[in-house]
């Protein structure tokens, strides 16, 4: 889905203009077939390094992108970025571009998956939620379908917003989101919430988890009693206010645990957890095994990944 939202809509645009505005290559980190999530594959028309002479590249990366490390990449991109390519990533992509260093004092944007780790990792990019950002020449969004939007702006400023308006509707993109757009729906639709002061609270837990607040806090944020909003919790989250905001600590912790290289240790500060045997028990208690085994299994179950399937 993120490498068809990024390259349909150029192909759009060379249909529907009845010229050929865009012309585009594959490529491909070392093997020139390339297997897609889905399973479909296709022959890249050449490896890394073997041509310099792009407008722009797109970096669409999958799996886990924290796990790539290939310095003739980086290296690479580096040599187009001092060329003046224009350099873009999509959904795992930034990650790409981070690690090569080409984000640094950048606006930038990643899939929501991968926030956390790219947080952790990386200090110098500007990081944000949006379901993308084009600053100067670089260009990240959030993948899935955030890059028709992208594309769209990249389509305006070079041929005019006729053509951009015109390659949304071929898509039947009725509506064209900017790029300060949220990328998750809000706590309120994402469950039917009742109020808004729920979400607030549920906004309120999952945007603090190295620093928990206290109950005392997130009562206030709610206008209402301590008592109150645990009651609130127990009709509509089915749980309590204290388990519910574990849940989304320990899933913090998970995520930083596969994309990561950070110490079990840093990880269950970075999660709130003060305690390293506490964080131990709460988390074997939650996925059946400790922090420490989290990273053997999800390597015996091969979902890290060494390289990014496509550039």
């Amino acid at each position: 889905m993120s490498y068809a939202s990024a390259i349909e809509p150029f192909r759009a645009a060379n249909i529907l203009s009845g010229r050929t505005l865009y012309s585009w290559r594959h490529v491909a980190v070392e093997d020139l077939r390339v297997e897609a999530s889905t399973g479909l594959s296709f022959e890249a028309d050449h490896a890394i390094g073997e041509a310099e002479d792009y407008d722009g590249l797109v970096v669409c990366a999958a799996g886990n992108p924290s796990t790539f490390d290939h310095e003739p990449t980086f290296a690479w991109l580096r040599r187009l970025a001092r060329r003046g390519t224009w350099l873009a990533g999509v959904s795992g992509g930034p990650f790409v571009l981070a690690s090569a260093g080409l984000l640094d004092g950048y606006r930038c944007t990643i899939h929501w998956e991968h926030a956390p780790a790219f947080a952790e990792a990386f200090a110098q990019p500007r990081l944000t939620s949006s379901i993308y950002e084009i600053d100067r020449g670089r260009l990240t969004c959030a993948g899935g379908i955030s890059a028709l939007d992208m594309m769209h702006a990249v389509i305006a400023k070079t041929h005019g917003g006729e053509l951009a308006a015109a390659v949304s509707e071929w898509f039947l993109q009725s509506h064209v989101r900017t790029g300060a757009t949220a990328q998750l729906m809000t706590r309120f639709e994402r469950f039917g919430l009742p109020s808004v002061a729920l979400s607030n609270v549920i906004q309120a837990i999952e945007e603090n988890v190295e620093h928990p607040l206290p109950r005392e806090r997130l009562a206030e944020l709610a206008g209402v009693s301590i008592r109150q909003l645990e009651r609130l919790f127990e009709k509509q989250m089915k749980t309590t206010v204290d388990r519910y905001y574990l849940t989304i600590r320990l899933h913090h912790a998970q995520r930083l645990l596969r994309q990561t290289r950070l110490s079990v240790a840093e990880i269950g500060i970075a999660s709130g957890f003060a305690s390293a045997s506490y964080f131990s028990r709460a988390y074997k208690s939650r996925y059946g095994h400790g922090p420490r085994d989290e990273r053997s299994l999800n390597f015996l179950q091969g979902k890290p990944v060494d390289r990014t399937e496509s550039l």
